[in-house]
């Protein structure tokens, strides 16, 4: 044999070993997995010389015997035949036993594929991906699509569309994507990309078979792979339908990136209805349908809609996964429960149901805990619920009841519940992890001035590797430069926050200042800023200092619009005014100006400051003592 990929007759003496392994092959095709091993069997009995194959082939017969659910064992028997030598000697066992090692080093990938292990399987490819151009067209084209796969699943839009190009100029693998007529992108941004399309599923392949029919299957899934690619890449291209769900699911989401938002869910709700009728309707295309239609109404601000088809996704998906461990591959990579609670925990946000939204985030978080926006979310469920619960008591307070509330009790050190305490250390998770992302995003995106520029890059040469993503927020889409602001000026405010509310003074004038530092910073975060800082202040006993963050008069030239668009309490600048100017009063009554206190409390009438306005009047008041006869108030 001259390769450890099809059965080839290489001497007429191996007749016999040919037609058994054929045989072999053959009986794999029809399921008979049973008849299969015992041809393998037989083979090895009568001395065939290429044990590696033989080893391969029967670990991975014996995995599909099990109903493809024992994977453990098979990974072990590949990891094993991944060390087999390289292909430098000239003797043919040692070239079967590299061709088996490339084989068993792809399946590796696989697995690690389909158990959502995106990073190893990447890593276990990258071998074979560096001599794509060397390996037989059947083998290059499998480890092609699954590298393709991999980086749009790790959301490497940029290198996935780079490495696009060069399998279509130096490989020739994929056929060039018809384009529509307009040269410029559409407009719009999709900040909870659905998966439209669940990528096609690779199965292991055993060495000795012929994979070309597979290949001629593979056309179809890199065409698929092309223009989902470019789709998440906003570049312009026809979507032509062929009757399957993939492309049609990827023409809503081409509809979603463009937000047409209802053209996006007639089309998936017309994926729905001709499925059903088909009779063809799947767990996993029921869960994708679900989550997409939650995300549409997610991003329309329909909060309470989208978080019902967040559930259904749930249920779909729990039907589909309900024992993971006894569970295919294939199934296991169909599964999407920890996207789908990520989605439904920022629509409970919205739905200011924090207890739900805190319980949502605690699943995606163990896999997705380096992603800072995530740590961010769990903190403001914290704070939501810590808020709540003080509404609850001052209302129970005011009408004279007993407050029936009492401090968290958590059953275990180790369970995590929705505390102030527990926002402090997700606001610290998440500040260290978007500093350590805003410094690499900085050197990898800012070009340097003192070089010309760059020249166009070869799609024949392999610039792929050298692309960087900001795809530090998976499961979400790639961060641009003003997001990643965005969210570190919410870490500081919310982080600042959290200190004050539990003493840490020092950590929350800290805190506000390096808000107040931040580049692109919002009107909204400007003013939360001088609050935050003021009130560190006056509770340092820095009133003096704390006057200086809480002048009125900057107030007045915020952007009315970035008040009134916000989801908080302050709808206006006349409400923000008089919130700055209730502050500035207690800083002046901290420093026994009364006088000037009193006369700024005078004008104070939203109801947000009402209330304390009225009982700080009547301290300074009793402070000032009775005014003398004759002696206007």
């Amino acid at each position: 044999m001259d390769s450890a990929d099809s059965p080839t007759k290489t001497q007429a003496g191996e007749d016999e070993n040919y037609s058994l392994l054929c045989q072999a092959h053959e009986e794999f095709n029809n399921s008979e997995f049973d008849r299969c091993l015992e041809l393998l069997q037989e083979l090895e009995t009568l001395g065939e010389s290429s044990g590696p194959v033989l080893r391969h082939n029967r670990a991975v017969v014996s995995y599909h015997k099990t109903g493809c659910t024992q994977h453990a064992d098979l990974l072990k028997e590949l990891e094993a035949l991944t060390d087999a030598p390289g292909e430098a000697s000239g003797s043919l066992s040692l070239k079967q036993g590299a061709a088996t090692a490339t084989v068993a080093r792809y399946n590796r990938a696989v697995i690690y594929y389909h158990r959502h292990m995106f990073g190893t399987a990447l890593e276990k490819l990258v071998p074979l991906v560096a001599r794509l151009e060397a390996l037989e067209k059947a083998m290059a084209a499998l480890v092609a699509t699954l590298q393709l796969q991999l980086l749009l699943a790790t959301n490497q839009l940029n290198r996935a569309e780079a490495f696009l190009d060069y399998l279509q100029y130096k490989l020739n693998l994929v056929a060039t994507a018809p384009s529509s007529h307009p040269t410029e992108e559409p407009a719009g941004s999709a900040t909870a990309s659905p998966q439209a399309a669940t990528p096609s599923t690779v199965v292991a392949t055993p060495v000795g078979t012929s994979v070309e029919g597979a290949v001629a299957g593979l056309g179809g899934s890199l065409q698929l792979l092309q223009l989902i690619t470019l789709v998440l890449n906003r570049k312009p291209v026809v979507i032509q339908e062929d009757g399957t769900p993939e492309y049609a699911a990827l023409k809503a989401q081409q509809y979603y990136i463009m937000k047409d938002f209802q053209m996006a869910a007639k089309q998936l709700m017309r994926i729905n209805n001709e499925c059903t009728q088909a009779g063809n309707v799947t767990p996993q295309l029921s869960t994708c349908i679900a989550n997409n239609m939650g995300v549409i109404h997610l991003r329309v601000r329909h909060y309470a809609i989208a978080a019902k088809f967040f559930q259904n996704a749930l249920n779909f998906d729990q039907q589909l996964a309900r024992n993971l461990r006894q569970s295919t591959l294939q199934t296991m990579s169909s599964a999407r429960s920890c996207e789908i609670l990520y989605n439904l925990g920022v629509a409970m946000l919205h739905l200011r149901r924090p207890k739900e939204a805190f319980q949502c985030f605690l699943v995606p978080v163990k896999q997705f805990h380096s992603n800072p926006r995530l740590w961010l979310r769990m903190a403001e469920a914290c704070i939501m619920e810590h808020e709540a619960k003080l509404v609850e008591e001052d209302r129970q307070s005011q009408a004279g009841a007993t407050p029936s509330t009492k401090p968290y009790a958590p059953q275990s050190a180790g369970v995590p519940e929705p505390t102030l305490e527990f926002a402090a250390l997700c606001l610290r998770s998440a500040l260290t992890l978007t500093q350590h992302y805003r410094t690499k995003f900085h050197m990898s995106a800012v070009p340097s001035e003192d070089v010309e520029a760059p020249e166009p890059k070869d799609p024949t040469q392999e610039s792929w590797r050298h692309l960087q993503d900001n795809n530090f927020c998976n499961p979400s889409k790639p961060v641009s430069l003003e997001s990643l602001e965005n969210m570190l000026a919410a870490i500081y405010a919310a982080h600042s926050f959290v200190s004050l509310r539990l003493g840490d003074h020092v950590t929350a004038l800290e805190m506000a200042e390096q808000l107040l530092a931040c580049e692109r910073l919002s009107d909204a975060h400007k003013l939360l800023g001088h609050m935050y800082a003021g009130e560190a202040l006056m509770l340092m006993d820095k009133a003096a200092e704390a006057r200086d963050h809480l002048d009125p008069t900057f107030v007045g030239t915020l952007n009315a619009f970035d008040f009134e668009t916000r989801d908080w309490q302050l709808k206006s600048v006349d409400a923000a005014q008089n919130v700055v100017r209730y502050n500035l009063a207690v800083a002046l009554a901290l420093q026994n100006d009364l006088p000037q206190a009193k006369s700024l409390l005078a004008n104070l009438n939203h109801s947000l400051v009402g209330g304390k306005a009225l009982a700080l009047r009547r301290f300074i008041d009793l402070k000032m003592g009775p005014v003398p006869a004759g002696t206007p108030s």
